[in-house]
């Protein structure tokens, strides 16, 4: 039987026992049959059916369901719905209106468009009179024919012969009626045509012939406007290719339900001008990515029926990642002018100040701040490292306080311009090419050590912002604290190397991680990123990285650091025919932009390099081999071959501290302090004694082992070295 609660039909009979909490802070709800003395109160058992009988029912079914969602605050006014629009509104005037660059650009490319095509139609125009004037005699029959169907009232006829076959007393009315309206006509044409005939024939007589002739092109233009083919324009319609449609949200959604982003688009605000094209924020779909449409970039341009150079889809990492711009370039950057470089003419840098880079795929300048940081540049073949690079080696040439270490191993000369200011220049890729540039690395590490130093001894006055080289500290020429940046183009060439690789992976690890605070900036740059050509301390610590295209998200990640290519920085969406030059630029894990690097050319570059050595020249900072010092050759030599340079001849065996001794007098930079030169030729014991035990811990690293030598030829008794042992 069912079971009766508060007048209530519960199907089961049997109660629901669950421990109930009533808080009650102060009186219960109006009209609830029970009240509690204490705040808080916990029934269970035969309590909680007491209760339950009484007042409390328990069943869930029952029970008023809770709403989730916040109700609204109340009616809005008028007034109140107005202000919450005005804070999206979009602005009185546009922002190439505002922005005195996008205006004037807007403004030169009106110039441009009309200009060309003024003198487009101009060109053209003799080719539009032939071809106007031989319709003149289409044109003459063709009023010829309307002037007689008006005159003799063709539309009339089959009216006339359909009265006629059927009503003979209606057609003589009608008959009668046509003759009058004809004959008025007639008579219309007569004194219409008969001034005119004599005004032509006594212009004819009394106009000069240059008039004559004006009037005579006038009429045949005329005839031939009236004669013209509908089909076959007489001018030619203005179509340039490199200059784009208007984008517009329909073009946007077929594009996208094209490439497989199927659902409603939610457009964030209007499509506007954004300098030179059209910006269109978007929320896609909801489970669709931004990324997905970035990794469809060359799809998404040909669903667009647009130049893969003018369609450039971004993230909008501030909102959410279902959000997308979609930026549309107004002219096709292949056959749009060449941007220059700001600094390719006049003006100097500052290495401890932003430097011109290049621009985003909007228009707009892309700075780099290198002092305090590393870059790392890759892409493959024909991507467009050579412009970045240079850009950077010009940069650090227009400073006239930097000092360069340029080691250029692909050995095709692409930093030649700025060899004549450069400290140190290197180009090739042969062993004698590799082996300079470990002896730079190992020269950078050298001087990285002396800054330190020096800048550890300074007082805290003069490093108020930690120790680090500054732009005051690098002026003040007694501390040698200068700019130093060190490019090594290429450098798998020498990562890869059989015998230099793993040592210059060592020192190249050292100076990336701790240079930049001592004022030199090191930049390595490859064509193959993969594990193997950039080692891994490098692609770990670099600071600036420049990702052009790529052909996987391997080598996407070496470049752009390790997630880049799950957060959507993907350079493989670029095309090295297309898109040379142009990259990922990441300053920092969440800090990434597209950037097209300036591109230089050669000549250009070997002005800038000019203007730089006459900078420098000025300001007395030439150095290295741009005052003709030749360059310092890294000594790979090993203890092995400094023991076999000094061995006796004819000896097989000799003793470790005479050994010592010889090193000392042959290496005195690297040996000297083994020894105790004195006290060894005294017969010091414990001179001779250390001077062998220096010697034995340095040969153990190579496999030789000092033995017991007994022999007066071999200097005495003692442990010594045997000439078999030494390795090959």
């Amino acid at each position: 039987m069912p079971e009766q609660l508060n007048g209530r039909t519960r199907p089961d009979a049997r109660p629901v026992r669950r421990p109930v909490l009533v808080d009650w802070p102060t009186a219960p709800p109006a009209g609830s049959p029970v009240r509690l003395d204490k705040p808080a109160l916990v029934l269970e058992g035969d309590d909680l059916d007491a209760v339950t009988a009484a007042a409390v029912d328990v069943d869930e079914e029952e029970a008023a369901p809770v709403p989730v969602d916040q109700g609204d605050d109340g009616p809005k006014g008028w007034v109140d719905e107005r202000r919450a629009r005005l804070d999206t509104a979009p602005p009185v005037l546009p922002e190439w209106v505002r922005d005195r660059a996008q205006l004037t650009d807007t403004a030169r490319f009106l110039a441009r468009w009309y200009g060309r095509q003024a003198a487009h139609h101009t060109v053209r125009a003799p080719v539009y009179t032939a071809r106007l004037w031989s319709t003149a005699p289409r044109g003459a029959a063709r009023l010829t024919g309307r002037w007689w169907r008006w005159v003799s009232d063709v539309e009339a006829r089959p009216v006339a012969a359909k009265a006629a076959a059927s009503d003979p007393h209606t057609w003589a009315q009608f008959t009668t009626l046509q003759t009058r309206r004809t004959g008025g006509r007639r008579r219309v044409t007569f004194v219409v045509l008969v001034p005119v005939a004599a005004l032509v024939t006594l212009a004819a007589i009394l106009l000069p012939g240059w008039a004559l002739t004006a009037a005579g092109a006038a009429a045949l233009s005329a005839l031939g406007w009236v004669g013209r083919h509908p089909d076959r324009p007489i001018v030619h319609r203005y179509v340039a290719v490199h200059v784009q449609r208007r984008l517009e949200s329909g073009e946007v959604d077929e594009a996208m339900t094209a490439i497989g982003i199927k659902g409603k688009l939610d457009y964030v605000a209007p499509i506007a001008v954004d300098g030179p094209g059209w910006l269109a924020e978007i929320d896609l779909p909801r489970g669709a990515l931004a990324d997905e449409v970035l990794e469809k970039r060359a799809q998404l341009a040909g669903a667009m029926r647009r130049p893969l150079g003018c369609v450039w889809p971004e993230t909008d990492p501030d909102a959410h990642p279902g959000r997308l711009k979609l930026w549309v370039a107004r002219q096709d950057p292949s056959k749009a002018a060449r941007r220059l470089w700001p600094l390719l003419k006049d003006g100097q840098t500052d290495l401890f100040a932003p430097i011109p880079f290049g621009w985003d795929p909007r228009g707009r300048p892309v700075t780099l701040e290198l002092m305090g940081a590393n870059v790392l540049i890759g892409g493959v073949m024909g991507s467009g490292k050579t412009s970045a690079v240079l850009v950077l080696a010009l940069a650090g040439a227009l400073d006239p306080t930097c000092e360069l270490w340029l080691y250029e191993m692909k050995g095709s000369g692409d930093l030649e311009a700025v060899k004549p200011v450069a400290h140190h220049y290197q180009s090739g890729d042969d062993d004698e090419d590799c082996l300079a540039a470990l002896g730079g690395l190992a020269a950078l590490e050298g001087e990285m050590k002396r800054r330190k130093k020096i800048v550890r001894d300074l007082p805290l006055s003069d490093v108020p912002d930690g120790r680090k080289v500054s732009r005051r500290l690098a002026d003040r020429r007694e501390l040698r604290l200068h700019p130093i940046l060190a490019i090594f183009d290429e450098a798998h060439t020498l990562f890869e190397h059989p015998e230099y690789g793993d040592q210059a992976a060592d020192i190249a690890g050292r100076l990336i991680r701790k240079a930049r605070a001592y004022g030199i900036v090191v930049v390595f740059t490859t064509q193959r990123p993969d594990a193997k050509s950039i080692p891994k301390a490098i692609s770990d610590n670099a600071i600036l990285r420049f990702c052009l295209a790529v052909t996987g998200h391997t080598a996407n990640n070496l470049v752009l650091g390790s997630g880049a290519y799950a957060r959507g920085v993907r350079a493989t969406m670029f095309d090295p025919r297309k898109d040379a030059g142009t990259g990922w630029l990441a300053r920092s894990a969440l800090d990434a932009q597209i950037a097209r690097a300036a591109f230089i050319k050669q000549d250009e570059a070997v002005e800038i390099g000019r203007r730089a050595l006459a900078l420098r020249t000025a300001a007395g900072t030439l150095s290295g081999q741009a005052t003709g010092e030749k360059a310092q050759q890294l000594d790979t030599s090993t203890l092995i071959d400094h023991v076999r340079a000094v061995w006796p001849a004819g000896e097989d065996a000799v003793h470790s501290w005479r050994l010592a001794t010889a090193l000392a007098v042959y290496r005195p930079e690297l040996y000297g302090a083994w020894v105790d030169q004195t006290a060894a030729e005294d017969g010091d014991r414990d001179a001779r004694t250390a001077a062998s035990t220096a010697l034995a811990a340095a040969l153990k690293p190579y496999g030789v082992t000092t033995r017991q030598i007994n022999r007066r030829g071999a200097g005495g008794g003692g442990k010594g070295v045997r000439w078999d042992d030494l390795p090959t």
